[in-house]
Order: C-alpha cells, then sequence, then structure tokens
C-alpha cells in the first residue's frame, strides 16, 4: 500500500516514435483508443450483416434499441427535423461507453480518466455549437445570452451570468467525466491493494467490495456516456433554437 493508487493512471511511452522532432510515441491510452474504435466499427458491422432478417439476433435487437433511445434524445433536445446530428451523437455514444467499459478490464486503461481526452472533447462540442449557432442565426446568436420576457432592468445581470455558464459548458462537461471514471477507479485500486496486502481473513472483505464496486462501475460506464451525450443534445438543441 505504499504505492499511490493513482498510479495506474500514469502514462508511459510503450513505442518510442518521433516525427520531425516531434515525440508521438504511442502508449496505452492510444492502443485503448484504437481499441475502443474498433470494437464499436465490428459490431456495427457484424449487426449490418444480419440487416433484413425476419426474425433479428439479440445483438441485432440490442443496437436498435440503443439506436433508437439515442434518437429520441436528438429528436427531444434538438429536434424531429435535425436528425442530420444524430450519427454524431451515436458516434460520440458508443465510443465513450466503448472507452469506458474497457477500462473496467484489469490491466487495460480508461482514457476517459484523463482530464486532456475529456477536456478535448468538451472543447470540441463547445466549438462546435458556437459555430452552428452563428451559421445559423448570424449576429442574432447573442441573443441567446437574452432570455425571452426579460425585463430590461435585468439585462445588465443576466448578460454576465449567462457569458458565464456558456463558457462553464465545456469545463462541466469534462470534469464531470474525468472525475467520475477516476474515482470509480481509484476507489477499486485501494480495495483490491487492501485485500492483497492485509491477511487473508480480513483480505476477502475489501476484495468482496470490489465485485461489489465492478458491477457499480459498470452502470457507471453506462450512465456516464449517457448523461455526456444528453449534455451534447441539449447544447445543440439550445444553439439551434436560441432556448
Amino acid at each position: 500500500m505504499k504505492e499511490s493508487p493513482l498510479h495506474h493512471f500514469e502514462l508511459h511511452p510503450s513505442v518510442h516514435l518521433s516525427l520531425m522532432g516531434i515525440d508521438i510515441s504511442l502508449n496505452k491510452a492510444i492502443f485503448v483508443m484504437w481499441a475502443a474504435l474498433a470494437i464499436v466499427f465490428i459490431l456495427f458491422m457484424l449487426v449490418r450483416k444480419t440487416e433484413g432478417r425476419l426474425v433479428p439476433t439479440k445483438m441485432q435487437s440490442i443496437a436498435e434499441m440503443l439506436l433508437l433511445f439515442l434518437r429520441g434524445l436528438v429528436d427531444d433536445f434538438i429536434g424531429k427535423e435535425e436528425r442530420k446530428f444524430f450519427p454524431f451523437v451515436a458516434a460520440l455514444f458508443f465510443f465513450i461507453l466503448s472507452c469506458n467499459m474497457i477500462g473496467l478490464i484489469p490491466g487495460s486503461y480508461t482514457i476517459t480518466s484523463q482530464i486532456v481526452v475529456t477536456g478535448t472533447f468538451a472543447i470540441f462540442i463547445f466549438m462546435m455549437t458556437l459555430f452552428i449557432g452563428f451559421g445559423r442565426h448570424g449576429l442574432h446568436f447573442f441573443g441567446i445570452l437574452l432570455p425571452s420576457g426579460i425585463p430590461k432592468i435585468l439585462i445588465p445581470l443576466m448578460i454576465p451570468i449567462e457569458i458565464i455558464s456558456m463558457l462553464a459548458r465545456p469545463f462541466s462537461l469534462a470534469v464531470r467525466l474525468f472525475a467520475n471514471m477516476t474515482a470509480g477507479h481509484t476507489v477499486l485500486a485501494v480495495l483490491f491493494g487492501m485485500s492483497l496486502t492485509l491477511p487473508w481473513f480480513i483480505g476477502f472483505l475489501p476484495f468482496g467490495f470490489t465485485v461489489l464496486i465492478n458491477a457499480l462501475e459498470l452502470m457507471v460506464a453506462f450512465i456516464q456516456a449517457y448523461i455526456f451525450t444528453t449534455l451534447t443534445c441539449f447544447y445543440l438543441g439550445d444553439v439551434i433554437k436560441m432556448h
């Protein structure tokens, strides 16, 4: 237990590479990212092969259920007329879910526990909403800072509040996913370390808790992918509909 429970979040180069003096070494996080992309691609290629069957397979049924669920999010938050965003929303959900699930495999790595990864996703989504907002509404997009029906006397107060609220969106997106995945895996590391160092007649207790926490983390992996995707849909709908 002398070892920090956060040591498994550290990244070290597995394959040293350099391009024009720039370090582009590969590490576990990159391999996990490739694995997540491959899993999503292969699963849906398998589902596509069963397309048109009179009786759908279990995999096809689960895929259709999840896709209908995600399409419902797009319809509710963005609008039925904006289903062109559905492929992006679905890809985002399945990629984050795959990364979260892979992180539960012993010896693998959870890339969503890195603030750099979640922050990159959040900033990209934030910038995308701004481009969409200005592209759809032009300078009228600044009207998003003034909720409809607000008394004129409150305008000087509401504009700074709305600006802070807008700028807080990428921060909340990044930190929520990062913090939840990091916290869960840290607890697992501590409990597993205790089960290895304590005497056997006591060590089985923390080991039993690791089984329960793992089951909880399976649920958290899905919930965090769902929350990240839901907030993305909400932010997209907000800039399109202007409140």
